[in-house]
């Protein structure tokens, strides 16, 4: 298999960390990113799987694929052992429905805090009073998660989808120094508990690299 990423793709790394979960060995080829260009000059292997440019692109055989979830999808249904959806379908339902929250809820209440990754503009107070407008919405996030996991000790039973998307958006906010997890202790235990799995730690260290190099802001 092989497997077109980007340094700091929320979408292309949920899948690295998908493939690590399940032992599948795969090629990574890591596109062109900078905060002031973008993914360009965009990856020829991308433009065309992809008609929207975009990684993660995964392609095995004669097989080639888009979109994060689909790719999810696949790789549980071509490779299912260890699963990474429950069994039953009501859990298999609820698990969908966490990761996609994560995708098109969470992860788009991020978008007014990424300045904060970029060279700093002439807009940068008015961007940070957009951000801290947001901070309520993602609080509640972090609160509906808290009484989701209850004494879980991950989303859907076992470690899942769910939480590998869970994950990377709370790795973002927290990247993107939005608001902290406060007096939220299990949402705070399986964020370390995620965060200690082998997979999910090679991605938290790459991710960390890849900002020293391309988001020297975040140090600042």
């Amino acid at each position: 298999m092989k497997l077109y990423s980007g340094p700091l793709s929320l979408f292309a790394r949920k899948v690295e960390i998908a493939l690590g979960e399940k032992a599948l060995a795969f090629e990574r080829v890591m596109v062109p990113f900078t905060q002031t260009e973008g993914y360009a000059p965009k990856d020829p292997g991308v433009l065309a799987a992809n008609p929207k440019g975009q990684v993660p692109v995964l392609v095995d055989g004669d097989l080639a694929l888009y979109d994060s979830t689909v790719i999810l999808e696949y790789l549980e249904d071509a490779y299912p052992y260890p699963p990474l959806y429950p069994l039953d379908p009501r859990e298999r339902a609820r698990c969908r429905l966490l990761e996609l929250a994560a995708d098109e809820i969470m992860m788009p209440l991020l978008r007014p805090l990424m300045h904060r990754s970029e060279p700093r503009g002439p807009h940068f107070a008015e961007r940070e009073a957009a951000a801290a407008k947001v901070y309520p919405e993602l609080i509640a996030q972090y609160r509906q998660l808290e009484a989701r996991l209850g004494g879980q000790p991950y989303l859907c039973g076992d470690v899942s989808v769910a939480d590998i998307a869970v994950f990377m958006v709370l790795l973002f906010a927290r990247r993107l120094k939005g608001p902290e997890f406060g007096d939220l202790p299990a949402l705070s235990a399986w964020y370390a508990r995620m965060a200690a799995r082998p997979p999910v730690a090679t991605v938290v260290a790459e991710i960390g690299a890849a900002d020293r190099l391309l988001s020297p802001s975040l140090f600042d």
